[in-house]
């Protein structure tokens, strides 16, 4: 990303709390690209949230305060970075409708995620016309901001590859000979190291095995102790296996210059689960610490959350407005008054 500074566009579901894997991926590189300059806009995209909890909305909004108070924590600035809620911003709705209107129902249906989700996700019905056309909201998201690069996951791909192709049918049907009204951006394979959980899947909310952002020394320190090793190792002197690991992972993510030691002292049936534990815990204290202390910090000024989403959202909405002026004289319509 060179030349002129990049425009990037990313968002999260307001679901909770963030936990360690989002700290390692996509937070580490929200940081890097504030601290690189690049003109940020990070949304909490509480409408998203809405295509699949659209039966129990309430929690949607407390959970946006809270991914918001973890944003801040971890240190995103917004003097340097817009943080803004998407239902704050009406253009986002207005500018969904219009590529609706366009998009190819084929290209909807075709989306990976879509057919994953509709077979994975079994306790609640999926079959609604939102969570359908949620690319196309991201699509609207995306293209809103004039957005130049998209940081995505592998799994992420295809939807900025519909993005792009929403962009350009916008473009060759209402400007034919002029310049790009709706420009594609290009996808940012971002680097997302597998962060596991404590019993050894991916860590994640909804298999209650992450450790949270959030939480306090007792907490973390109660979760490393539970963690998933190596069940046939019984004996500190019995010669470990630990490919699949959960403190060996972690290890390498948080010790790696004392990673290939413990783990040749385990194999050796030269260390036990437990001592590796407890090497592992000072590590992530330090990590998550002065994360945990700004968060109780600015959760005692619930205040300062508030004002966090009104300038973003002014600062969003006039760059939104600049957007949907350029669409609504594509379009041929009048002008909002």
């Amino acid at each position: 990303m060179s030349g002129q500074k990049p425009v990037i566009l990313s968002g999260m579901r307001p679901s909770g709390r963030l936990h360690l894997g989002h700290l390692a991926g996509a937070l580490k590189n929200y940081l890097r690209y504030q601290a690189e300059g690049a003109v940020c806009h990070f949304m909490v995209a509480d409408w998203h949230a809405l295509t699949s909890e659209y039966a129990a909305p309430a929690a949607i909004r407390e959970n946006s305060r809270e991914l918001l108070l973890d944003w801040l924590a971890v240190g995103l600035d917004p003097e340097r970075a817009v943080l803004f809620a998407q239902s704050d911003i009406p253009e986002h709705a207005e500018l969904h409708l219009i590529l609706s209107m366009l998009t190819p129902l084929p290209w909807a249906e075709r989306c990976p995620t879509f057919k994953e989700q509709q077979q994975e996700v079994t306790d609640r019905d999926l079959n609604t016309y939102g969570f359908l056309g949620y690319p196309i909201l991201q699509a609207a998201d995306i293209l809103l901001y004039r957005a130049t690069h998209v940081p995505v996951g592998a799994d992420q791909l295809p939807h900025v590859e519909m993005t792009r192709e929403i962009a350009r049918r916008f473009n060759f049907l209402y400007v034919p000979e002029g310049a790009p009204v709706l420009p594609e951006p290009e996808s940012v394979l971002t680097e997302s190291p597998r962060v596991p959980g404590i019993d050894g899947r991916k860590m994640s909310k909804s298999y209650n095995n992450a450790i949270f952002l959030a939480d306090d020394a007792a907490a973390v320190e109660r979760k490393v102790m539970q963690m998933y090793t190596d069940p046939q190792k019984l004996r500190a002197d019995t010669p470990g296996q630990p490919d699949n690991c959960v403190v060996l992972a972690l290890f390498k993510l948080y010790l790696p210059d004392a990673a290939a030691g413990v783990e040749g002292e385990c194999r050796a049936g030269k260390r036990g689960c437990v001592a590796c534990k407890r090497q592992l815990l000072p590590a992530l204290q330090q990590v998550l610490d002065p994360i945990r202390k700004e968060r109780e910090r600015l959760a005692a000024d619930p205040g300062r959350l508030e004002t966090v989403f009104a300038d973003g959202a002014r600062r969003a909405r006039a760059a939104a407005a600049d957007t949907m002026v350029e669409v609504r004289k594509a379009l041929n319509w009048r002008q909002r008054p």
